[in-house]
């Protein structure tokens, strides 16, 4: 060391043990540079409940990782051309006919690529699964008042994934130009030019031209391919993110509470479950793909205008905006030198009205009870009568319609009159959710009071006993305390009071239409009709200490 020069600090030591192998000194080098391992550590061991209804929401993801696998093979060989060929592949029927390129690259992905008519059938059958598994999933939600604070945007984006999924899946239906999936963009077609004014200008931008034009399937590949499934990825991550942040709600139950959460860790416990799960989802639907064919485009032969196939039908996801369709009588009105064709533009408007008005509940909820706490206990669907009551007239809805829109089936497999089904299905487009919805309350409320009965008096033994004076009774067992709390642990939100007619100074008050409207409907869902008291702890007290009762 050279006179005056300082020492230099002494080189830093680890007390960490040297990496046993290879793997581990890259994760340490991974760690060092990523933060990993403490990521890792704060979120591998998160605790999530358990439920048989939240693998609904595994299925969606596990069919949408089905649909993407399958889907880039697909593109693989798939030629989202509109340019005519001759067919020369293995179907003998169709040997010599002109088609387009798409529909050949399907029937050559079908007869002459080995295992290619599972992969499409795979690839089909996922996305009616997943669009069935999102539908049910979100009612699940719905159901059970998942959806409040602090989920409301979470519940948006699930609306979000389900009306993509909806619209990716038909345009996908769409893509091999066979004269089904062309039957329904001849009818997407005729929805555009329904619309007043710009229909005309929407239908030669979209198709490049008078229909069918030569663009269309390239740019349906493009949008299916590429647009909505990267958006859809997207509110996925972001879903799961919330789901991850908020913390999944659960079910009422003793030591649960809003605060806490009881359940499970992430891993290992967790993630060895999810794993198997997907591949049991993987396996079921491959089974259904190689026992029941779906879209056998063979069968109904490539597209032509002047064709149409007699029994047209879209998936069944779409079914509902077909029965809008159908049942609307064909009104035309003549405007300005212009004709309205409100047979097609009325459903068009009331397509999306369907389904913003379950996507809207939540705020209308909140709105009305003006709660603003944090919920991260589920309810059960009977002590919320007036929102299931909805749920279901909504579901009625959804039923009729779709019944609507495979009219003519019901008449060929019934041997009906299709004008009288046709009919039948207007009427209950205005009758059946209102009977559905008086039904489901009452039937609501009605669980309510045999829990009431339960907590009270105990559940059933089937045991007879004879009293001293000579009349029979059945022997009641008191519930377990678990049992008791679960039945007793939800909230009673009370209806909303009008403020009173003057004020301090005796001054009439001014209330607002919004103000009565709230407070009326407040009184709809929690008001005598809208919910059973449930039993306080004196009455309990008072019926098991033997007063009043045998």
């Amino acid at each position: 060391m050279r006179a005056g020069q300082q020492p230099g600090p002494a080189p830093a030591t680890s007390t960490r043990a040297a990496p046993a192998n290879k793997v581990e000194a890259f994760a340490d080098w991974a760690d060092g540079r990523l933060g990993i391992y403490a990521l890792s550590r704060s979120n591998l061991r998160k605790i999530f409940p358990d439920h048989w209804s939240f693998m609904l929401g595994e299925i969606c993801l596990y069919t949408f990782i089905i649909i993407i696998l399958t889907g880039v093979w697909l593109t693989l060989f798939f030629i989202p051309s509109m340019g005519e060929v001759i067919y020369e592949g293995s179907y003998v029927p169709l040997r010599g006919v002109p088609m387009s390129e798409a529909f050949a690259s399907t029937m050559e992905i079908s007869f002459d690529l080995r295992g290619g008519l599972l992969i499409r059938q795979i690839h089909h059958w996922a996305a009616i699964v997943f669009v069935a598994a999102m539908f049910v999933h979100m009612m699940r939600v719905f159901f059970t008042g998942a959806f409040r604070k602090p989920r409301e945007i979470n519940w948006m984006f699930g609306a979000l994934l389900l009306f993509l999924g909806m619209f990716d899946g038909f345009m996908g239906y769409s893509l091999p130009d066979d004269l089904l999936s062309g039957t329904g963009i001849r009818f997407m077609e005729g929805a555009i030019l329904a619309v007043p004014i710009v229909g005309t200008y929407l239908q030669f931008f979209i198709f490049g031209g008078e229909f069918p034009g030569v663009v269309i399937i390239p740019r349906l590949f493009t949008v299916h391919i590429l647009l909505i499934p990267g958006i859809m990825l997207g509110l996925l991550v972001a879903h799961l993110i919330l789901v991850f942040y908020h913390k999944h709600t659960q079910f009422a139950g003793p030591g649960r509470t809003n605060r806490n959460v009881v359940g499970m860790p992430l891993m290992p416990v967790y993630m060895a479950k999810a794993g198997g799960f997907f591949f049991l989802v993987f396996g079921v639907i491959s089974a259904m793909a190689a026992i029941a064919t779906v879209n056998p485009i063979w069968a109904y032969g490539p597209y032509r205008p002047d064709q149409v196939s007699t029994d047209a039908q879209p998936d069944w996801y779409m079914g509902f905006s077909e029965g809008l369709i159908r049942i609307m009588p064909g009104w035309e009105i003549g405007l300005w030198g212009h004709t309205l064709n409100l047979g097609v533009f009325v459903p068009l408007m009331i397509f999306p009205l369907v389904l913003v008005a379950i996507w809207s509940y939540p705020f209308l909820e909140a709105w009305i009870t003006g709660d603003r706490r944090e919920h991260h206990i589920a309810d059960r669907p009977r002590n919320a009568p007036v929102r299931t009551a909805f749920g279901a007239a909504w579901i009625s809805l959804y039923l009729v319609l779709l019944a609507g829109g495979g009219n003519d089936l019901l008449a060929t497999h019934f041997h009906l009159s299709i004008n009288s089904i046709t009919n039948a299905v207007r009427i209950a487009f205005f009758v059946a959710p209102v009977v559905v919805f008086v039904i489901t309350k009452r039937w609501c409320l009605g669980l309510q009071r045999r829990d009431r009965e339960k907590v009270l008096h105990g559940r059933e033994t089937g045991v007879i006993k004879r009293l001293q004076h000579g009349e029979f009774v059945e022997v009641h067992a008191p519930l377990p305390p678990g049992r008791l709390y679960t039945l007793t642990s939800h909230d009673q939100p009370q209806p909303v009071e009008l403020p009173a007619e003057v004020d301090e100074n005796g001054v009439a008050r001014r209330t607002g239409l919004l103000t009565r409207t709230r407070a009326k409907l407040s009184r709809g869902f929690y008001g005598g009709g809208g919910q059973i008291a449930k039993p306080t702890a004196e009455e309990h007290e008072e019926i098991t200490s033997g007063h009043g009762h045998h």
